[in-house]
Formats: structure tokens, C-alpha cells, sequence
């Protein structure tokens, strides 16, 4: 519930610190004291729009806090929890207004949107008054009460969950369904450039091997070659070969006999070894070209293998020894797409599964909203006869939904129709002409809803509006019962229903030298019962309405 309520600089309120309680709170005082000055601060720490306007005269900001206890709003504190926000089991809401209209908003002290401060106020305090952004005008409100009457709240969140994940597979689907085309195509390419290179059947170093075999061959042709050149050189039949010439020369050195110079015999030592070492040349040669073996066909299968290996390479504009690298990725994206065609399959199926689902559920949660729809009809029409609309009538009508989509809401549209007089069609409540009659309806339907909302602290503002006698009485004995289950605060200028409440809150204007504060301050019981008096009686207090008020206000206690 709403615990403390700090107002700084906010309108005529320059600083206002109000610790509230449970049970029903009435608020009093008289016409422009600023009553509602509290509920409009609350509504700004609750997310509403602001503008400059809102702060004080002479200020540079105004600073709104409010305070709630949430030991029995587990919802708010889950939502905390979610968020990374919780604080030992309470909440802070800060709003913070500059005189520029800049406009800043707090969650237990870290900065949020004011979608955020509207969507966790909406879980921990419901504002009811004459104005169309009450809660009850929404067809959201309808189903929310409806289905907690219901008990349905849980199913209603489980069918919720339900559509959302058949929304979130179709739209999977969908994404793979739009790129099948795309798909195939790539598919086809993929398949006809993997079967290229597995037909290539390239095997890890065979590469190196082949270029290292084929420049080998290569080399060996050319040597052969010149083997055989100067073989020729050196057995020309002629006499003019290389051998025959050094035989020639050693015959003319040695024909002089023994007895030569130094000179010449170091000089025939060394034509002999001359020519013992290219006779031994000359053997090795004639050796070498008799083992040499020249495949043609080896030549040839060695060029055309390199020759395939490099076209590819060409072909996927990748280095040759990268051939290997790209066969794997390509078999790796190929089993990708293999695995989304499986992946469409087991879509389809869960597409399949989560309708089965929902339809499930959300014809249970149909069946519980009809049954509580005839209950709930029964009783706030009773109430509403008690509030001063004689004939009054109330309907909720369930309208099936044409779409066959999973609707997060289940099968219907829940709305709350109403004729205030009798006579007049049920229309819905936003179309409600006068609002003391939506507050009085209101009412009527949170009596009866307050047993199973989750909703702890609720707030009406003047609901007693266009309405006065044993009507106002009820009003009270409503709101007090409302005030027994949680936390009420009520904004009234009947005695009737300020009479009834558990405690009394007077807001007044004190007046200073320069300028003009609203406070509010708790009353007593006598300063209550002058109160009620006033209220009964002007401004001038008699003993007769003194002793009204104090009658009035010792039977609600006793």
C-alpha cells in the first residue's frame, strides 16, 4: 500500500510530508484548499504527463515522492525483481519536474522512463475520478476484473504465453518460408560446386607432390639432354672429340723418351689424370642415360592433373592449396541449409502443437468468463440500485473475435455495458454521459471486484458527485468496505461519506505575510467532528451540528 507521499514545491504546495495508513482515508477541506493538489502529485509520480505549470512560483523544479509497502503486491515486486530494481520490499516512485518542463522519473532510485512508472503504478494503485483516463474506461480494465473475478488469472496469462509463442513461430516460419526460393538456389550452386570438388578428389599434400614430381621430370628431360651433347663431344669419330685429343697430346709428350724436364713430366701427369677423369665423366654419363627412364604418359597425366587443380582454383578465385579449405566450408553451409529444410519441418509441427495449445486453453478461459460474467452482471446491478440509479442496469458482453489468430486477450472481447436511468440502451462506460454516475458505477464494480483484485490501494476523487441523502451514505458504507479489505483514499465533500472513514485527512490553506500553502494534517476525534459539522452546516458551527457529526461519526466506530 501507499505509505508516504513527499510533495515539494508542487503547485501551492511548497512542502508536504504525509504518512498514510490503511483502511479508509477520507480527505476534506474546503473548496480550493488544494484537495485534489495531493491526488495530482500522486498521479505525476504514477507516470502522468506534466508540463512547467506544475511547479511552484519561484521554484526550479518540483519533486514528487511516493512510497509503497510490498509485502501484498507480489506482482509489483516481481516486476521489480525482473528489472534488477527491488529494494528490501519497498518502491520508491520519484518524479522530478524543472521549471524549463524537463521531466525526469525514478524507480527506487535509478532513472526510468515514465512508461515504466505507469505500467508498476498501474500493479500497486488504481486512481478513480471524473476523467477518462481512469482505469474502468479501458477494455483492458474489463478483462483484468473479469478475469480475476473469474479466478481466471492465471489461465488468462497462460493463453497469453500461448499466442505469443505460436505468433513467435509463425513469424519464423514465415522468415524461412520467404527465403525458400533464395534458398534453393543456393542449394543447387552449393551442391553442384561441393560434387566439382569431391569429383577433383584432392587428398592433403598431393599438391606439393605433384608440383615437386613434375618439375623433377622436368629438369630430367633437359639434362638428358645435355648428356647426350656432350657425350658427342667427347666420341666425335672424327678425331676431333675431347679423349682423342689428350691421347694425341700425351703420345707427343712421351715420344722423346725418358729423361725429361720437371716441367714437361708435371705437365704429362697432369693430361693422364686429365684423361682417366674424362673417360670416368664419360662412364657416367653412358650410365646415367641407360637407367633413365621417361614416362610420356607420367609427363602427361602430371600437366593435366595440375592443369584441373588450377582451373578450379581459378574458378572459385582461391589460391590452389586453398581448394581443401573452401570444399569444407561449402559442405559446411550446405549442411546448414540441410538443416533448416529439417527445421521448417519441425516449425510447422510446433506452429501446430502451440494452436492445439491455445485453443485449449483459451476456450477454458471462455467458459470461466461466461460463467463469472452472469454472477458479476447480478451483483454490481444490485450495488448500483443502492447508489441512487433506480432501474439501473449492468451488462458485460463477451464479443467473439472474427480473426482465427491466437489473441494474447483469448477469444473475446470483454465490455462493460451500463444504463444508468431506466429506458436508456446499455452503452459502453466511456460513452457515459455524466461522470458522478462512472464514478458511482465505478464503484459499484470495485466493491464487488475488491474481494479478487490485486490491486491494494484505490483512490476516488469526489465520487460522491451530483449525489446526497441515504445515496451518500451508501457511498460511505461502500468505501469503508472497500477500506476493510486494503487501502482507500477518498477525496469527498459529503459528511455522510466522511463520517464512515477509518481515518480523516483536512486540507487547509495557510496563510503567510507574502503568500498562500496548502498542508494537510490528520484530525482528531473533535477536530473530526467539527469537521463533519462544517460539512453538515457551514461554515458557522451550531450545537445542533456538532452533536449530528459526533452521532454520525460514533456509530460508524462503534
Amino acid at each position: 500500500m501507499l505509505v508516504h507521499l513527499s510533495v515539494h514545491n508542487y503547485a501551492i504546495v511548497e512542502h508536504l510530508d504525509l504518512e498514510l495508513r490503511g483502511g479508509m482515508s477520507v480527505i476534506t477541506g474546503e473548496t480550493g484548499a488544494g484537495k485534489s493538489i495531493m491526488l495530482d502529485a500522486l498521479s505525476l509520480a504514477l507516470g502522468d504527463r506534466a508540463d512547467s505549470g506544475v511547479v511552484r512560483p519561484g521554484a526550479d523544479k518540483a519533486d514528487i515522492l511516493a512510497s509503497f509497502d510490498l509485502r501484498d503486491i507480489p506482482e509489483a515486486a516481481a516486476w521489480l525483481s525482473e528489472r534488477d530494481l527491488e529494494h528490501d520490499g519497498h518502491c520508491i516512485l520519484r518524479r522530478v519536474i524543472t521549471a524549463e518542463g524537463r521531466s525526469r522519473g525514478y524507480i527506487n532510485g535509478t532513472p526510468c522512463p515514465l512508461a515504466d512508472l505507469k505500467s508498476l503504478g498501474g500493479l500497486m494503485i488504481d486512481i478513480h475520478g471524473q476523467h477518462e483516463h481512469q482505469s474502468l474506461l479501458k477494455l483492458d480494465t474489463h478483462r483484468r476484473l473479469l478475469d480475476e473475478y473469474a479466478g481466471a488469472v492465471d489461465l488468462a496469462r497462460q493463453v497469453q504465453l500461448a499466442s505469443q509463442r505460436w505468433k513467435q513461430t509463425r513469424s519464423e516460419l514465415e522468415r524461412l518460408s520467404r527465403s525458400s526460393d533464395e534458398h534453393r538456389a543456393r542449394h543447387q550452386l552449393l551442391s553442384y560446386q561441393l560434387e566439382e570438388l569431391d569429383n577433383l578428389a584432392l587428398v592433403e599434400n598431393e599438391l606439393e607432390d605433384l608440383e615437386q614430381e613434375h618439375k623433377s621430370l622436368s629438369n630430367a628431360e633437359s639434362l638428358l639432354s645435355a648428356c647426350r651433347q656432350v657425350l658427342e663431344m667427347c666420341r666425335e669419330s672424327d678425331g676431333g672429340n675431347v679423349i682423342a685429343a689428350l691421347t694425341a697430346s700425351l703420345n707427343r709428350l712421351t715420344a722423346s723418351g725418358d729423361g725429361q724436364p720437371e716441367a714437361m713430366q708435371e705437365a704429362t701427369d697432369l693430361l693422364t689424370s686429365a684423361q682417366i677423369q674424362v673417360e670416368e665423366a664419360v662412364g657416367q654419363l653412358n650410365r646415367f642415360i641407360d637407367n633413365f627412364d621417361a614416362d610420356p604418359e607420367r609427363q602427361q597425366y602430371l600437366e593435366e592433373r595440375l592443369d584441373a587443380i588450377y582451373t578450379l582454383a581459378r574458378k572459385h578465385r582461391v589460391q590452389p592449396n586453398e581448394l581443401g579449405q573452401l570444399q569444407s566450408q561449402l559442405r559446411a553451409e550446405l549442411a546448414g541449409l540441410d538443416a533448416s529444410d529439417q527445421t521448417v519441418g519441425v516449425l510447422e509441427e510446433e506452429l501446430t502443437s502451440y494452436l492445439r495449445h491455445y485453443a485449449e486453453k483459451a476456450t477454458k478461459l471462455s467458459g470461466l468468463r461466461n460463467k463469472a460474467s452472469k454472477a458479476l452482471e447480478i451483483k454490481v446491478e444490485k450495488e448500483m440500485q443502492r447508489l441512487g440509479m433506480p432501474g439501473g442496469r449492468f451488462s458485460i458482453e463477451l464479443r467473439g473475435i472474427s480473426n482465427d489468430e491466437p489473441q494474447p486477450f483469448g477469444q473475446e472481447h470483454v465490455e462493460f455495458l451500463v444504463s444508468a436511468n431506466p429506458g436508456q440502451p446499455l452503452k459502453g462506460l466511456a460513452k457515459v454521459a455524466s461522470g458522478g454516475e462512472l464514478s458511482r458505477i465505478s464503484l459499484a464494480i470495485q466493491v464487488i471486484t475488491a474481494q479478487t483484485s490485486r490491486v491494494p490501494t484505490l483512490v476516488f476523487d469526489e465520487v460522491d458527485v451530483g449525489i446526497g441523502g441515504p445515496t451518500a451514505e451508501v457511498v460511505g458504507q461502500l468505501l469503508r468496505r472497500l477500506g476493510d479489505r486494503g487501502q482507500v483514499l477518498t477525496v469527498t465533500h459529503l459528511p455522510q461519506v466522511a463520517a464512515q472513514g477509518h481515518q480523516h485527512l483536512f486540507v487547509h490553506k495557510a496563510r503567510g505575510s507574502k503568500e498562500t500553502k496548502t498542508a494537510v494534517k490528520y484530525l482528531g476525534d473533535k477536530d473530526r467532528v467539527e469537521e463533519v459539522a462544517r460539512m453538515l452546516g457551514g461554515v458557522d458551527l451550531t450545537q445542533e451540528s456538532i452533536a449530528h457529526a459526533r452521532k454520525m461519526v460514533e456509530t460508524v466506530q462503534a
